[in-house]
């Protein structure tokens, strides 16, 4: 379809019901929770969710149904604001752990949280302020080239609700029953929320989570992706562990300070992983991460050469048709400036004026790539964490090159990192959130207003949760390894001054390039070595049964399908009773019963959740 002949469902010269109180109000708070919810998982399992469909169908529930309003652009601005809040999240909770897991180990004094929001906000607003000038080029000008998948299904969504509240239900019933088992497992502390079993004879263990968020994850990610992340654990847990345990011995390797044989006599499976194993997935992570960049070169240099191209052909052209206008290129331009001199400048930021520099450059070229790479793949498939890792490759040698190295090198690079991180996450969001505008026929300069806002107050409640999650259960802990932001961690001392078990890095490195040779995803197995077992083996459930519901109805293979939704809320109603349960437990409130019924328990909630996921998603025949 040619761009200049599209007609969107709303049209220009239609003026109707968009920017309100209402939109606003419920999109900030979509945005808060959201924004919780994914930081709560993105710490827990390394990865979040996308948040666009979900939040769609909410914005369309809350509006349509409750409050019996009929602007479909009315709900769109609620989706819009409120997915801004987990693009946040992910930038944040993937690099800015990393400080404070230095301060924990007397690198680095604490982090205030004035330093986090300072660094979350700037990245919020130059992550909004880079895409506007692009879209013109990227959303209208090659509106027949990229698909946008994501916007499309959240475009289908809201028409849906035109006629019927689909998939609401769905939802809030996830959110529901996600909310109850996270209370009954870690809260009353009724159900065991790992099954596990020792195999002695194999010199490791078998483990699985029983908690929602992770089942849904895998479901949401289907079978494929899952497999590979279960391969991962395997090969971390019946490869690696055994034949370190077996061939160990007395040995003492370095980071440990004790033999292995006493380590696997002290600690199990367990203490094998977190001393060796987790720098093989470090490394794996790493490679993985950088391959998935260098196989998006080709397609970066053009998207990257193409959006200049139409950015060049598109300024100074201003219209006055409603669905035509942006937010004036001046105000984009002051409002990069601002925040530039703000990363300069401000002392609670740990950066001067070269990181600065390298923010711009950095960020305006991820973010441009980033927009285009969502528009071919949609952001679930967008490799941030490629382009994180090598903005902190190349920020740390170049930081220490000029002399900024120790602690001072570390939270420049680190801040660096998250800046860039979370301006390539909301781009993208962005970029998704303005084509389903495109083809709804909504205001862009309104939504990038939108998007402003939403980015800005997520960014100000995310350093909140942080300071509460760290507070409660630390990072690094089993609760919330934080693994994404480990490995930037690592990589960035490794880089600094090269402090690192290099042998096992390595393995994991030529680990990940066995894999790409065989020609499976290499970041999927990548994040199963460095995660727990029972995280990869829960995930591992949740795609078997989104195999066995898609085999039965193939309309459940849809990314707006009720399944999916469904797991999206079990998602989120977990992450919010996690965050409740965060405050009281920072409050010393207690909540547990003193009983549980173990290992019986969890497995019986495991079996409950699947056949709710299953009779969710196999509800609805296609007709």
């Amino acid at each position: 379809m040619e761009n200049n002949s599209f007609k969107p469902y709303i049209p220009s010269e239609k003026i109707t019901a968009e920017f309100t109180v209402i939109s606003v109000v419920t999109g900030i708070l979509l945005a808060v929770v959201f924004g919780a919810a994914n930081a709560y998982l993105g710490l827990r399992v390394g990865m979040t969710v996308s948040a666009s469909i979900p939040a769609a169908v909410i914005a369309m529930g809350i509006t349509r149904i409750l409050l019996k309003r009929n602007s479909i652009l009315e709900s769109n601005m609620v989706q819009t604001i409120g997915s801004a809040g987990e693009s946040v999240a992910a930038g944040a909770i993937f690099t800015m752990p990393a400080l404070f897991l230095w301060a924990k180990e007397g690198v680095i004094s604490a982090p205030s949280i004035l330093t986090i929001t300072l660094i979350t906000v700037c990245g919020a607003l130059l992550g909004v302020l880079f895409m506007i000038p692009l879209r013109n080029s990227i959303i209208v000008q090659e509106h027949g080239t990229l698909p946008y998948p994501e916007a499309q299904a959240c475009a289908e969504v809201l028409l849906s609700g035109e006629t019927k509240g689909a998939g609401t239900k769905a939802v809030f019933s996830g959110m529901g029953i996600g909310a109850f088992v996270k209370f009954l497992t870690d809260g009353l502390g009724l159900v065991s929320g790992v099954v596990e079993t020792s195999i002695s004879s194999l010199k490791t263990a078998f483990s699985m989570e029983i908690y929602p968020a992770v089942i849904g994850v895998g479901f949401i990610c289907g079978k494929k992706i899952s497999a590979m992340m279960f391969a991962g654990g395997v090969l971390a847990w019946f490869v690696f562990i055994p034949m370190i345990v077996s061939f160990g011995g007395d040995s003492v390797l370095f980071p440990a300070s004790l033999s292995i044989s006493e380590l696997y006599e002290k600690g199990g499976a367990g203490a094998i992983w977190s001393n060796y194993v987790r720098y093989i997935g470090a490394g794996a992570l790493a490679a993985a991460g950088i391959i998935s960049l260098l196989k998006s070169i080709p397609i970066i240099v053009r998207t990257f050469a193409s959006a200049m191209a139409g950015l060049k052909k598109s300024s100074g052209m201003e219209s006055t048709e409603r669905t035509a206008q942006d937010l004036s290129l001046k105000f984009v331009l002051v409002g990069i400036v601002v925040v530039v001199l703000a990363i300069w400048l401000l002392p609670p930021i740990p950066a001067g004026i070269l990181s600065a520099v390298l923010v711009v450059v950095f960020g305006f070229f991820f973010s441009t790539v980033s927009s285009k790479m969502v528009g071919l793949v949609g952001s679930s498939n967008n490799p941030v964490s490629g382009m994180a890792i090598a903005t902190l490759i190349f920020a740390s040698i170049i930081l220490k090159s000029t002399g900024h190295t120790g602690a001072a090198g570390y939270t420049s690079a680190i801040s660096i990192g998250a800046i860039i991180c979370i301006v390539a996450c909301l781009a993208g969001d962005m970029s998704q959130d303005l084509k389903t505008g495109y083809l709804l026929g909504a205001t862009p300069k309104k939504q990038q207003i939108g998007e402003l806002i939403g980015s800005v107050i997520s960014a100000i409640s995310i350093g909140g949760v942080l300071f509460l999650l760290n507070k409660a259960w630390g990072f690094g802990s089993p609760e919330l390894a934080a693994p994404q932001a480990t490995l930037m961690k690592l990589v960035t001392e490794g880089v600094m001054n090269g402090n690192l078990p290099w042998a096992f890095v390595f393995l994991g490195v030529f680990s990940a390039i066995v894999v790409e040779i065989l020609g499976l995803p290499s970041l999927a197995v990548a994040i199963g070595i460095y995660l727990p077992l029972e995280l990869s083996s829960a995930i591992m459930l949740g795609g078997l049964v989104r195999w066995f519901v898609d085999r039965k109805n193939e309309s459940a293979a849809s990314e707006s399908s009720d399944g999916v939704l469904f797991c999206s809320g079990l998602i989120a109603g977990e992450g919010i009773v996690g965050i409740i349960l965060a405050i009281l437990a920072v409050a010393g409130v207690s909540t547990s019963i003193g009983f549980s019924t173990g290992s019986v328990g969890g497995l019986v909630v495991a079996i409950v959740l699947v056949a709710a996921i299953m009779k969710i998603s196999l509800g609805k025949k296609e007709k």
